[in-house]
């Protein structure tokens, strides 16, 4: 019997235009394969609509809040049938930047400090000294990343201005320069290190996004020592926080500093759209997209 495969997708957070292009390329993937699937657009009713699917696997394919934030995790636990990508606690803490980086930094990880501030305070005064990033501290694809450079007599008044659902708090950490590396992790195996670079001024939403928006250089063209390290630090993100099937470690690496490589973010859900840099990666190393994600539904899992 073909085993049934729920793809969830879209849902509610800022980030479900994106969801739904991961979810379409997931279920397409999943049916090459010879699954049966069944595309779910999760509603607030995502109970009902997965009883109603009886679905034997969940293919997680949200981003951002209420997608791998560890709250549908916990619908998906009560459900019962196996779900891919991390479970509710690595979920939740990969979720809240901060908090994960006080668990990476503390296991001996390079993370830039940082601290948790009104956004309607960081928008009237600088939270710290520039060079620095303002963001906000649960959502994910660079939405509402401000970038405050040194010599900035005043801090971006657009933090007060946000679209309503990215909080009052933002994240506001130092700003590590250099160049952006990423590593994607298959459950106890680091695949590559790439080189993104943006064809905007930094990698935003549309640098990750859209057709053109940046260049991905894969393998990055980088030290051997420091392409070690990067797969080294990525395994043991992914580890120390629990996490399990794929994930993706954003990294800086400043040539010019004693300590070259920090830690940015650790992503439980990567992007699973044809811009998406862990799909790449996996295709480097002879792994074809619809046998990703026959083997991220296979390698799915529930404490139930």
């Amino acid at each position: 019997m073909t085993q049934r495969i729920a793809v969830l997708m879209g849902g509610l957070s800022p980030e479900r235009d994106v969801s739904l292009v991961s979810g379409a390329a997931v279920a397409e993937g999943l049916r090459e394969k010879g699954y049966d699937v069944v595309e779910i657009d999760a509603g607030r009713d995502l109970y009902g609509q997965l009883a109603e699917a009886d679905p034997g696997i969940v293919f997680n394919a949200l981003h951002g809040e209420w997608g791998e934030d560890g709250l549908v995790q916990g619908v998906l636990e009560h459900f019962g049938k196996p779900y891919t990508h991390s479970g509710v606690l690595a979920s939740s803490l990969a979720m809240n930047k901060q908090m994960a980086k006080d668990v990476l930094r503390a296991a001996g990880i390079p993370c830039p400090e940082g601290i948790i501030v009104n956004r309607f305070e960081a928008a009237r005064e600088h939270a710290m000294k520039p060079p620095y990033v303002a963001k906000p501290n649960a959502q994910g694809s660079s939405v509402g990343v401000h970038i405050v450079l040194e010599g900035a007599n005043r801090p971006p008044a657009d933090l007060a201005a946000e679209a309503e659902g990215l909080g009052d708090h933002v994240l506001v950490e130092r700003y590590v320069p250099g160049r952006e590396l990423t590593v994607a992790v298959m459950e106890d195996k680091p695949l590559a290190v790439t080189e993104i670079i943006p064809n905007t001024k930094f990698y935003d939403y549309e640098a990750k996004y859209a057709a053109g928006g940046s260049d991905h250089i894969l393998p990055a063209k980088i030290p051997a020592d420091i392409e070690k390290l990067a797969m080294e630090l990525a395994l043991k993100a992914h580890k120390v926080l629990g996490c399990r099937g794929l994930t993706r470690s954003d990294f800086r690496y400043d040539e010019s500093a004693n300590q070259p490589l920090w830690l940015l973010e650790i992503n439980t859900q990567p992007g699973m759209t044809p811009t998406s840099l862990a799909p790449e990666q996996a295709l480097h190393c002879g792994i074809a997209f619809p046998d990703l994600v026959a083997w991220m539904a296979e390698n799915a899992s529930c404490r139930r």
